[in-house]
């Protein structure tokens, strides 16, 4: 018996740098890990605490999601977001971590061999691999309102992971305009939404984005790096209410359920905003660090206004060729290859180490 629907996928790329990694290991000082986007802060006490309170639940939870979860999710959207008017009982879901939704998103809405996918020119790669699960086609376009032909997704990051690069809210009501002209679901990753830096990303979710409807659009949110909560794999989808209950129905029968203890984690999560404000303080302390020692050690930081990681060009070497020398100094970082083939000089530098680690790779790069 075979099966083979990993072939389906595209090459898993973390696999590539396992010699890097080793090298890196061997440092006098032990190896300075910026290749995964993976929080290593504490999770907030207050989120300890919610799920520790509601950890006796012995039911089924069901896939809509509590209530207290889906309206913490609401409010959390007006208040940091000013995306309003969002009704908690019909265009909110709850998920399994977002990276799960925008795997499965074509597969739940029955996106199949023949249909084409849209996905960002330099992203990361779960887009294409959710449209390839299902046969469909996926096409990188720097712009979608610029593709000719039938679509039945198009995706949209900001900001985007890895480049940093924050839309402005001109080219989304741009792409939104375009969305609803050509029937295209607009699907759009915010998980970094209070990272940004230089700017302020905007949700396509804002009134004066979607002029206050919701047809054709989904925003994906996450607390997986705004609450250091990547092990609970907790997060939300929001947007047309059609759409949202066809991934209820789908997922009912899925049976894809957020447990109870991790939804009463991410109401309390979602309802308090200062240990959001401390952790993006702590970004921002290790973001300036690296970005001064990269430029001192001959990188080019581009884009880079919002998000978790820097995107560095190297203006002679290759990125190969520079990770092989990062790893002398014991660091670890991911090609801008894993993003787009045509990456060859970036790297991306995550922000997601401790401090000391962040202190001790700018030591190293600095002359």
């Amino acid at each position: 018996m075979i099966f083979e629907t990993s072939k389906r996928l595209p090459d898993f790329p973390w696999d590539k740098l396992a010699p890097y990694k080793q090298k890196a290991a061997e440092h006098p000082d032990g190896i300075v890990d910026l290749s995964v986007g993976s929080p290593v802060d504490p999770v907030p006490a207050l989120v300890q605490k919610a799920l520790a309170d509601a950890a006796n639940a012995p039911a089924y939870p069901t896939t809509l999601g509590t209530a207290s979860a889906r309206q913490s999710a609401v409010d959390w959207l007006a208040r940091r977001l000013d995306v309003v008017d969002v009704d908690p009982k019909s265009a909110v879901l709850p998920v399994i971590g977002t990276k799960e939704l925008i795997m499965m998103l074509p597969t739940l809405l029955g996106v199949g061999a023949g249909d084409t996918v849209l996905i960002p020119d330099l992203a990361y790669p779960t887009y294409e691999a959710g449209a390839a699960l299902t046969r469909a086609t996926s096409v990188p376009v720097t712009d979608p309102t610029a593709y000719d032909g039938p679509v039945r997704i198009a995706y949209l990051n900001s900001p985007r992971n890895p480049s940093g690069e924050i839309t402005s809210a001109d080219d989304l009501r741009r792409a939104v305009e375009w969305a609803r002209a050509n029937d295209v679901l607009l699907v759009s990753d915010e998980c970094y939404a209070e990272f940004g830096w230089d700017e302020k990303p905007v949700s396509v979710l804002h009134p004066s984005v979607c002029g206050g409807s919701f047809d054709n659009l989904l925003a994906v949110h996450s607390l997986s790096k705004r609450s250091n909560l990547a092990g609970y794999r907790g997060g939300f989808v929001v947007g047309d209410e059609t759409v949202v209950a066809e991934l209820l129905a789908v997922r009912k029968h899925a049976g894809l359920m957020v447990p109870s203890p991790i939804q009463a984690a991410m109401a309390a999560a979602f309802a308090d905003d200062v240990h959001v404000d401390e952790q993006r303080e702590r970004y921002l302390r290790r973001r300036t660090l690296l970005r001064d020692a990269l430029t001192a050690a001959g990188w080019n930081i581009t884009l880079s206004n919002g998000g978790l990681y820097l995107w560095a060009d190297h203006p002679t070497d290759e990125a190969y060729t520079q990770l092989g020398t990062l790893a002398e100094y014991g660091i670890l970082a991911a090609p801008g290859t894993f993003y787009n083939p045509g990456a060859t000089h970036h790297i991306r530098v995550a922000l997601t180490a401790t401090d000391e680690r962040i202190e001790a790779a700018a030591k190293r790069l600095t002359p």
